[in-house]
This record gives structure tokens, sequence and C-alpha cells, in this order.
């Protein structure tokens, strides 16, 4: 029974992601190939880089499947610094790389790796962690619930400086919900989204290039050759695919008419080639990896586990929300990368350090009830003494 608890491994974690990750394999393949003959005389250029992210990512998979998520508790000071360290050596002139205007990456070896994705994580790990700590006065505003959400608000700061309001916005959201899930009061957290929401509303009217964005995504078609080109760009590839799609690698939208094709619009791309059932796939993979993460926490009895494998989760449907709101047009455009599909290698070795955690989280919550059930068995096999006889008079 030791032997098999050692080796108990969450199958159905990594089946749903072996399968999400061969679909986002060809998909930036499909949606790649022609920008990639154009650009680099290589119809395989971007999908050979997303080859090597893609088993650089499956090595940090299997790394944290095995690596105990209750280490991390010791490492919280270094997980914070380094957060603030990366998004600090962005600034830094001549290591920040700039593309249309946001300076998000840093360039290093002809590859460029994007800091405030990481930063998603080690806040996770970091809020879940003091949250876990604070179960017993979690009510308490000023001792309990405001403390981490300091440390939130500067790097939330730090990352508009980039500037990229939607990654800022998914970590206060995601802070907000393991704030909920670890039991805070609920009047303490709609004022403070409250607050919180008016923040973002002055961000986001600040400047004009973001006022735009959503002015543009509300009135695309009025404002089709400006602000509202992208969006109309991927209403035209989703109603080209209708229900059965064109046809793998046959996206008319693709041939430089849809900026960001493999990136963050490629669910339009997905919608156009596989037509309802590849967005059924890209969606039914996601939503079951998303269910599984839900489930691993609920049945997680240890406070930092169960927050952590919820922040994992809540991360994940944030970045679907945002990523296909913003290509169907029901939300403004973020920038937000759809999880598995999009080209970027700085969000897929993440959203694979994530599942890698959660699946050690299955892997520790299932070695648990292995042994209890065996202390169980045990208690019960032991012989209870026998009551001596007594002879009646």
């Amino acid at each position: 029974m030791k032997e098999k608890r050692n080796l108990y491994i969450d199958w159905y974690i990594i089946i749903a992601v072996s399968v999400m990750s061969l679909f986002g394999l060809i998909m930036v393949y499909s949606a790649s190939f022609v920008q990639g003959y154009q650009s680099y005389d290589n119809p395989m250029f971007f999908f050979n880089r997303h080859l090597i992210w893609l088993v650089l990512s499956a090595s940090v998979f299997t790394f944290f499947m095995f690596f105990s998520y209750r280490n991390f508790r010791k490492l919280i000071p270094l997980i914070l610094l380094a957060c603030f360290i990366l998004l600090i050596l962005v600034m830094l002139p001549g290591l920040g790389h700039t593309v249309n205007g946001a300076t998000r990456w840093i360039a290093f070896g002809g590859f460029t790796i994007q800091p405030s994705e990481f930063v998603k994580l080690g806040m996770i790990i970091y809020i879940a962690y003091i949250y876990s700590r604070k179960q017993a006065y979690i009510s308490n505003f000023k001792q309990g619930l405001l403390p981490p959400l300091i440390i939130v608000l500067l790097i939330f700061l730090l990352i508009m400086q980039q500037p990229d309001l939607g990654t800022a916005t998914s970590i206060v959201l995601v802070a907000g919900f393991i704030a909920f899930f670890s039991g805070a009061r609920l009047f303490h957290l709609i004022s403070l989204g409250s607050l919180a929401g008016a923040g973002l509303m002055y961000y986001a009217s600040s400047a004009e290039y973001r006022m735009n964005r959503l002015v543009g995504f509300r009135n695309a078609f009025e404002l089709e050759q400006t602000d509202g080109f992208q969006l109309v760009q991927s209403y035209i590839a989703i109603a080209h695919g209708g229900l059965s799609g064109a046809g793998f690698g046959q996206s008319v939208q693709k041939l430089f008419y849809l900026p960001e094709a493999h990136t963050d619009f490629i669910l339009a791309i997905v919608s156009e080639e596989l037509g309802i059932f590849g967005i059924l796939l890209a969606f039914g993979g996601l939503s079951f990896i998303i269910y599984r993460g839900a489930l691993i926490g609920v049945r997680c009895k240890d406070a930092f586990g169960s927050l952590l494998a919820f922040g994992i989760v809540t991360q994940l449907a944030i970045q679907v929300i945002f990523n296909s709101g913003a290509v169907s047009g029901v939300l403004p455009i973020t920038g937000i990368p759809f999880p598995f599909l999009s080209y970027g290698g700085s969000s897929l070795l993440v959203t694979m350090a994530g599942l890698g955690i959660l699946a050690n989280i299955s892997r520790r919550t299932e070695r648990q009830r292995q042994e209890n059930s065996e202390k169980i068995e045990e208690h019960e096999r032991v012989p209870k003494p026998q009551r001596p006889k007594v002879r009646s008079v």
C-alpha cells in the first residue's frame, strides 16, 4: 500500500493537459505558418519555437507535480522578492523589450519572457499562503484581510508602468477570489471591490488608447478602420467558419487580415477553421481542467493547498473569460492569451507550472486520504479487550 501511495498520479489532469497542449501546438502552426514564411522565410518558425517552450513547460509540469507544494511555505519571502525584482527589471533601460508601445518583456538569446506572467503565479502562492495562516481572524479587516492586499496593490502599480491593464486586473481579481474562498466577510469584499472597480476605471480612462479600446469593442463597425478593425476581422473569421468550419489550414483571416492571429486572437482562427467542434474542444478541455482543479481544492483538507488550488483554477478561468470575451466582442481587448492555444512561451510555461502544482496537491491529498484509511483499518483490526465475566451469585 505504501508503494501505491508514492506512485499516485492524477491522470485526469495529465491527459487533459496533454490533449490541450497538442491541440494548441497544431493550431499555432495553422495560424502562424503564413506569417512565419512571410517574416522569417520559414513556415515552421513559430511552430518550432512553440514546440521548444512546450517541451520546457512539460518538464516544469513534471517537476512541480512531484515537488511538494508545502515547500512553498519556506520560499514565500523569495517568491515575493522575485516578483518585485522581475517587474523592476522590465523598466530598466536595455533590459525591457518594447512591442507596440508596451514594455512588458525581457529579451535574451533570441527569446523573450514576460515577467508579469510569472508574477501571476507568484502572487497566487503568496496570497494563498498568507490567508491560510489568517483563517482564525480572516473576518478582521485590518489584521486578516487587508495586509496581503497592500502587496497586491504595489504589484498592480508596477505592472501598470509597463503598461498592462489586463494582467494587472486579473491579479486583482484572483486575489479577491482567494480572499472570498478563505472566508472573508462579504461586506469587506464588496467594499474593496467597489474601490478596485473605481480604480480600474480610472486607469482605463487615463490613457487615450485604453479608452479607445473600451469604446471600440462597443462600436466596432463604426470604428472599423481604426480601433474596431481587429474585432471586425475576428467577427469575419467566426462568421466564415460557421458551424462546421472552413477546414484545417483554410483560414482566410490569418492571411494578414486579423492582427495577432496566432497569439491573442487564435480562438477566432480555431472557430474559422474548425467551427463549433474546435470551440467545443477548446472550452471543453479547459472546463474539465477547471472543474478538476476545483474538485481538488474542495477535497484538500489543508487550507494552503485548498486556496492554492482555487487560485490556480480561478486564474485559468479568468484568462478564458477575458480572451474569449475579447475575441467575441463581449469584453474589451486586454491582450490576455488563451491558455494552451495562444502562442507565447511565458504564458504556457506558467500555466503548466500552475497545473503541475495542482497535480501535486491532488497527489498529496490522495496520499493523505489513503493514510487515514490505513489508520482506520489498522484501528479496526486491533482486538478490543474483553470484559471479564462476572459470575452471578
